[in-house]
């Protein structure tokens, strides 16, 4: 799919090579391995930063069908996800398929960054994929306030281990946009090979839209994800327990969106950001804290 040259919606063949990249070990280096969570990156095109990164984690205590609910809920995501800026559904295109827009917070003084995404998923057993790629909307053109981030590709393969366990692989493939300071590749350089750890900026954010780009480090953003899923049901016993419109389609309230009113958004038609003299805020040295209110 990222070869793409026209909006499509994936078919069974683009979950599969999806799934085989996922699972592929060849051209992959590992960078990063504790606490049941690692690391992979694959460089593709040095001089642009263009890479793929790729994170794994096991989740015990967390059912499959628990995981893939947390990455839909937009509701909780606002709940659990304290980068957030705005994020909502603009339209429905399939029973599996929709678009929509997420923007998040980056550290100080980087400017903020958004995404326009098509996300397609498909539920197989206990085991299930969710992906997306950036599309152009006409009706949520690039903001002046925000940098307009592209993912060419980006998914999530969640597999089944037990009644209650899980393991998540996140997979994406990123055109970093702007030029970015130092600090910013040195702070994450210690878990990402040289080079390529640009890629927390040029994306989107930990949920089903897109990249881990507005968390300290994937770690970090993978163990964030696992503390929010252990929450989950609690919190979805208060808040409309039986609305699951990805899973149960005819509960979807979203407007139908037609394929003719979209388009790829190709990084190179987007403003460049240089940003690489901008000196690192004080209040954002830290790496701050994984609890947050979840009630």
């Amino acid at each position: 799919m990222s070869g793409r040259d026209s909006v499509q919606i994936p078919d069974d063949r683009d979950f599969g090579a999806f799934r085989a990249e996922c699972e592929s070990e060849r051209g992959w280096s590992l960078t990063y391995s504790k606490g049941g969570v690692g690391v992979w990156v694959q460089l593709l095109e040095p001089e642009r930063a263009l890479h793929k990164i790729k994170c794994r984690m096991e989740c015990r205590d967390v059912p499959a069908e628990t995981l893939y609910d947390v990455l839909h809920d937009i509701e909780y995501r606002k709940k659990w996800d304290t980068n957030v800026i705005e994020t909502f559904d603009i339209g429905r295109l399939t029973a599996n398929s929709d678009v929509g827009y997420y923007a998040w917070r980056c550290p100080k003084p980087l400017k903020n960054r958004d995404v326009v995404t098509l996300r397609s998923w498909l539920p197989m057993g206990s085991d299930y994929i969710i992906m997306n790629y950036s599309v152009k909307h006409p009706k949520y053109p690039p903001r002046k306030d925000m940098v307009r981030a592209v993912s060419i590709q980006t998914g999530y393969l969640i597999e089944g281990t037990g009644a209650k366990s899980c393991t998540i692989t996140y997979l994406a493939q990123v055109d970093p946009k702007g030029s970015l300071p130092k600090w910013v590749v040195n702070k994450s350089s210690q878990f990402l090979a040289p080079k390529v750890s640009l890629w927390r900026w040029g994306g989107s954010g930990v949920g089903a839209r897109g990249l881990f780009a507005h968390l300290p480090l994937p770690s970090q953003a993978m163990k964030k994800m696992y503390k929010a899923c252990l929450k989950y049901p609690e919190w979805k016993q208060k808040h409309d327990p039986h609305f699951k419109p990805w899973l149960f389609p005819e509960q979807s309230r979203l407007p139908a969106l037609a394929l003719s009113e979209l388009s790829l958004q190709h990084a190179d038609s987007l403003e460049n950001i240089d940003e690489s003299s901008l000196a690192e805020s004080k209040e954002d040295r830290g790496e701050g804290s994984d609890e947050d209110s979840l009630t």
